[in-house]
């Protein structure tokens, strides 16, 4: 299989206001997929949509072959899924918070001490063990979630805004472990706001009032914006949807025409 995600005319509508207009995308296998956009976007809702945790109004999509709609369970057992906000049990410890999500995937026995021990490591949070989860901050809070998030070996990586709030340090850590994790094959999808981050990623897709305004590898849309950075980019890109300019396609290819 080529492709990790794909998606057609994706829609999500509450009531009268559209979140997610006829989203069209495509993700390769092995890749990081950096999802842009300002709060509000549509990044989250889309994210959700993918996960299986909320039903589209209209469209298709698949995740690793399996279609969101009809096969919701099947992808929430291959992914793993890190939100916005902290999905961690602050009075537990970090080793019974990775203890806990080990049983709700059935992960036990010599298995669960290995993948404890590997990605404690990866995490850097060896002496931590028996800390107290509230009592962490905030970045290393994240890598325990990240390490939550894996510990069953999920095939594809969902993160919505990991390092919102974190400290410039732990933003770098966490995403030397993303990269790293890209390299052994994982496909990665993360939204952020941070165009440092972006910049990082083999494709990026820029959302806006829930239309895909652009898609390329960073260095292509620098490219075909004419711009010094990512930043400028998004920039032009709202300007020319917000004029209706006929340079900006948010429909099916979701690229700079």
């Amino acid at each position: 299989m080529t492709y990790a995600i794909q998606c057609q005319n994706l829609t999500k509508t509450f009531q009268q206001r559209v979140a997610v207009n006829n989203l069209t995308l495509s993700i390769r296998r092995g890749t990081i997929f950096g999802f842009l956009g300002p709060n509000g976007s549509g990044k989250s809702t889309t994210i959700r949509m993918l996960c299986g945790l909320l039903l589209p109004t209209s469209g298709s999509g698949t995740v690793l072959g399996f279609d969101v709609t009809t096969e919701s369970e099947e992808i929430k057992q291959r992914i793993g899924y890190m939100s916005q906000k902290f999905s961690l049990y602050e009075d537990l410890t970090v080793e019974e918070n990775l203890q806990f999500y080990a049983g709700i995937y059935g992960i036990s026995g010599a298995r669960l001490e290995e993948r404890k021990a590997e990605l404690i490591a990866m995490a850097g949070l060896e002496g931590r063990e028996k800390q107290l989860a509230g009592s962490l901050s905030g970045g290393w809070k994240q890598r325990l979630a990240l390490s939550c998030a894996l510990l069953h070996q999920p095939e594809l990586l969902i993160l919505d805004e990991p390092t919102a709030g974190v400290d410039p340090v732990s933003r770098r850590v966490f995403w030397e472990v993303i990269h790293r994790l890209a390299k052994e094959g994982m496909t990665v999808l993360v939204s952020t706001h941070y165009m440092d981050e972006a910049e990082t990623c083999d494709e990026i897709g820029f959302i806006f009032f829930g239309n895909l305004l652009a898609k390329g590898s960073p260095r292509e849309l620098i490219a075909q914006m004419d711009a010094a950075n990512l930043e400028d980019v998004f920039i032009a890109l709202v300007r020319q949807a917000e004029s209706g300019d006929n340079r900006v396609s948010p429909g099916e290819k979701g690229r700079i025409q």
